[in-house]
């Protein structure tokens, strides 16, 4: 609990190397996550070599992190695997389809989030990279990723060289729903954000953006629907020349 409830993101790594034999010690225990018919539709690709997280600088948006950490995981939802482990087997894979690819999407999201608790727990700091999805085509060509597999996630990992303060989160009367969803009100919604709204950080991205909400720092710049919709039909081309076809 102690592990969890103290969770920060780390953009900041020291200048010190991941020993192989704790790295595979984390991914391991990542192993361990609950997964779909004990399929285990998911493989990891360590990024450990300059050259290649160089390659894959510029698909991360250049983000300081992502040229900073000594070690990049890409997730990747894989039923290429599985399908010619069928194939060899006389069994007849059908899983080129949606169903098996949020499937597989689902294995990869779970292992990935218990590398990161083992990670932390481990002295280890970590920063999921959202932008995977962004550019998911250029990152299957950097890592030679086969049919059927899809890159889910990246996360940066290496020793932390900074103590960042806890993030906000909404509290838990703003997520639990008894037995049935209740809808929020325009005020109940007001009060799960006030705190957020109240942050000087947040006041700070609203003033230098020249709006007039935090929630506008969201429609306005950060995910902006133009580039929602851009990326979504890139993403879902992308899927369907995988080999998921829907």
């Amino acid at each position: 609990m102690e592990t969890l409830n103290k969770h920060v993101t780390i953009r900041n790594f020291k200048e010190k190397q991941i020993e192989e034999s704790l790295l595979n010690s984390i991914i391991f225990s990542g192993t361990k996550a609950s997964t779909s018919g004990n399929m285990q539709l998911y493989s990891v690709v360590i990024s450990k070599e300059k050259s290649q997280r160089e390659k894959l600088l510029p698909l991360h948006f250049n983000q300081p992190v992502a040229k900073n950490a000594p070690v990049l995981l890409t997730f990747v939802a894989d039923f290429n695997r599985f399908t010619k482990w069928c194939e060899i087997n006389n069994a007849e894979p059908g899983y080129n389809n949606f169903l098996s690819f949020y499937t597989a999407t689902i294995d990869a999201l779970l292992v990935a989030q218990n590398v990161c608790i083992a990670a932390e727990n481990s002295g280890l700091g970590i920063c999921y990279l959202g932008t995977t999805t962004y550019n998911a085509q250029e990152i299957i060509d950097v890592l030679e990723l086969p049919r059927l597999t899809f890159p889910v996630t990246t996360i940066a990992i290496g020793y932390p060289d900074e103590n960042p303060e806890l993030t906000d989160r909404i509290s838990l009367n703003g997520i639990i729903h008894s037995e049935k969803y209740s809808d929020y009100s325009n005020e109940v919604i007001n009060e799960l954000y006030s705190r957020k709204e109240e942050l000087e950080s947040s006041k700070k991205f609203v003033q230098e953006n020249g709006l007039t909400s935090l929630a506008q720092v969201f429609t306005d710049v950060r995910y902006k629907k133009t580039d929602n919709e851009f990326f979504s039909a890139k993403m879902l081309d992308t899927i369907k020349k995988q080999g998921f076809a829907f």
